[in-house]
């Protein structure tokens, strides 16, 4: 077991561009100090410039557990493989640098990619033929549906405002040049004494730790009554709220919340196997 000083959630995007409205970060100390968000460097954020804040927080050594709202993996355990009739790697690290030597879009998106080389495995519409055969999930999806938090999007979905797929790819570009400066990316590396810890958070699951559905937060009553049930303290927010930001906000009090339950650490259902390959979220044990 780790103890954490900060515990920071990050709500991704795999949108085309360079300024993203939707990326929102938030951080909390131990305790039970309301969470913050912190601010971009400029109007919005760019997934360049949070992977510079958490490269940021590597070279401090600082003893964070950051949390990203994005699949770190395709499914394999359901066919052996990440893409079945397509010649590519057989971990998650060295998926992640596939992913980073096959993506050339700005800000570290990967969505050519994912139109392009790999756009047979992913399901765009009815063209694409019947869509079950597109919707694989992994284990630890499959093990939070079991445990009624709801079926998540599958990775290969590119349809609808809850397709996961593009955050995803662009997600593991961020990986790869977290890796390769050392940062622990959990369960694909062991725990590390010092140090930030990264892993897969679900956003929806932490609001449905908090009390509720897991339905959007966008006022600050609901907010501060989701921050109670995980022993926060009120952030006393006023007015509409994005609900991107309180999605940060009750996520990062959640990540404080479960960080020092050694179940978390150890789900029953997490190989090695998968832990190499599928990785695992977060908080679903």
């Amino acid at each position: 077991m780790r103890s954490f000083e900060r515990f920071i959630t990050i709500d991704w995007t795999g949108a085309k561009g360079s300024r993203h409205k939707a990326i929102e970060v938030a951080d909390c100390a131990p305790g039970d100090a309301a969470p913050v968000r912190v601010p971009p460097p400029g109007k919005y954020w760019s997934r360049q410039a949070v992977l510079a804040f958490v490269q940021d927080l590597a070279r401090e050594k600082s003893r964070a557990l950051i949390g990203f709202d994005f699949s770190f993996a395709p499914p394999f355990a359901d066919a052996g493989c990440y893409l079945p009739g397509f010649s590519a790697p057989a971990t998650g690290p060295d998926f992640w640098a596939f992913v980073e030597e096959n993506s050339h879009d700005e800000d570290l998106g990967a969505a050519s990619l994912i139109e392009g080389l790999l756009r047979p495995h992913f399901y765009f519409g009815s063209n694409c033929g019947p869509k079950a055969r597109f919707l694989r999930l992994r284990a630890c999806e499959a093990a939070f549906n079991a445990q009624g938090g709801g079926k998540p999007s599958s990775i290969f979905d590119c349809v609808g405002a809850a397709q996961v797929a593009k955050a995803s790819f662009a997600g593991m570009r961020l990986l790869h040049h977290l890796r390769e400066q050392g940062v622990a990316i959990w369960p694909f590396d062991p725990l590390p004494a010092a140090g930030p810890v990264v892993v897969e958070i679900y956003c929806r699951a932490f609001l449905r730790l908090a009390g509720g559905r897991g339905l959007k937060l966008r006022d600050g009553p609901s907010l501060d009554a989701a921050l109670a049930s995980l022993g926060s303290r009120p952030a006393g927010l006023t007015g509409p709220l994005p609900d991107h930001l309180t999605d940060v906000l009750v996520s990062s009090a959640g990540l404080r919340h479960i960080a020092a339950s050694p179940h978390v650490w150890q789900p029953s259902f997490l190989t090695p196997e998968l832990a190499l390959t599928e990785g695992w979220t977060f908080g679903v044990a």
